[in-house]
């Protein structure tokens, strides 16, 4: 008798756990105590090499190629919205121009702009290596467009999404950078209207996380494009691209609490359950093929000076920088455009390299996976 109550017990936790297997969102349990007032954002950011004289890493021009993006161009205005002051972004943001020959983008020239959510704003060394990796690389894909870098008194959820508010209102903004997330909460489809631009073009970017599978808010929402990552490889002396796959830190898979969108129900992704699938497109996040950032703020004089880093934070300023470029991306145009059967020139199907061992939840695939979405980009004109 006792063994039968235990084999009954058993089964019973192995029902539970193959339900949870079935959705795959065993790596970040829904907690329904966990709310919107919990949330505090992290930049998914990666270092490879800090306090560098020179730059190393993939460049600009390089970058551009490999994702078939024109030299120059871009419209309108590419809010940034992060963490904490950083007091030297502009003057850096001048160095790393003058580096790749891109053009100044001054508060002078009226390129750049900073605000401050509260002038008592304090600094932090981390956010400040965001806000240039988000900067510097939003104005290398998209010169010609206005960079707002609004900065949050705090990662809160309450300022972060004070920012997004402030930076959502303005007209001027085409797109909207979010380069952190966290955990999803049980209130979070309360906050989905937050994600609406004053003008019909403003579209959201969030990176999907670093930890590997799972869900994270608000690229959970389905007002935003979720940008996880791929790594590519290229040649080591003429930058030319060899192949792309998943990286492993991309984040990624089934919403707990946000239901599936029209523009993925039509497009008929397996597994989803009816609920929001993560991410929708992807980008070089592998700190291997990483990015070089000129930083200075909040920094020890050895650790001054350029640095290479990754993560899925790379992304989703430089996929704002490419709506600002052809003005047409869009959640239900980047669905459409990979059912089209020109799929091919607009995005490459991202189909080997896996984030985690949860096989279909975690595994590069045709089409649609949970790691890196519907891939990367071949154009800026979708």
């Amino acid at each position: 008798m006792k063994n039968k109550k235990l084999f009954a017990v058993l089964a019973a936790v192995l029902a539970a756990a193959s339900a949870v297997f079935a959705w795959g969102l065993w790596s970040r349990p829904a907690q329904a105590s966990y709310r919107f007032s919990d949330f505090e954002g992290k930049p998914p950011i990666h270092v490879r090499t800090s306090g560098q004289k020179a730059p190393s890493g993939l460049t600009p021009a390089e970058i551009k190629k490999i994702y078939k993006l024109p030299a120059s161009g871009g419209t309108g205005t590419i809010a940034i919205v992060d963490a904490y002051d950083d007091a030297k972004m502009e003057s850096d943001l001048g160095v790393f121009s003058k580096q790749f020959g891109i053009p100044s983008c001054t508060t002078a020239n009226g390129c750049f702009e900073k605000h401050k959510m509260a002038t008592s704003t304090s600094a932090n060394s981390g956010w400040a290596l965001e806000e240039s990796l988000d900067v510097e690389w939003a104005h290398a894909i998209a010169p010609g467009a206005k960079i707002l870098l609004v900065e949050a008194k705090t990662p809160s959820g309450a300022n972060l999404l004070a920012a997004l508010d402030y930076a959502a209102k303005r007209k001027d903004v085409v797109a909207v950078s979010m380069s952190w997330g966290g955990a999803e909460f049980s209130d979070e489809a309360t906050l989905d209207s937050h994600f609406v631009g004053a003008s019909s073009g403003t579209v959201f970017f969030a990176s999907s996380g670093d930890d590997g599978t799972g869900a994270s808010w608000p690229a959970s929402s389905p007002n935003v494009i979720g940008v996880g990552g791929t790594s590519l490889e290229v040649a080591t002396t003429s930058g030319k691209f060899i192949s792309e796959s998943a990286w492993s830190g991309s984040g990624g898979g089934v919403s707990a609490y946000e239901p599936e969108p029209a523009y993925q129900t039509s497009y008929k992704i397996p597994k989803a359950n009816k609920m929001r699938a993560i991410p929708d497109v992807a980008y070089d996040a592998d700190p291997a093929s990483g990015f070089p950032v000129y930083k200075t703020s909040g920094t020890s004089t050895s650790t001054k000076g350029w640095y290479t880093v990754g993560g899925t934070s790379a992304g989703a300023p430089q996929w704002a920088a490419i709506q600002a470029l052809g003005q047409s991306v869009s959640p239900v145009k980047i669905y459409a455009d990979k059912s089209s059967t020109s799929t091919l020139k607009f995005f490459r199907d991202i189909t080997s390299g896996s984030n985690g061992t949860c096989q279909y939840y975690c595994d590069a695939r045709s089409h649609y996976d949970y790691v890196t979405g519907l891939g990367t980009p071949q154009t800026d004109m979708f």
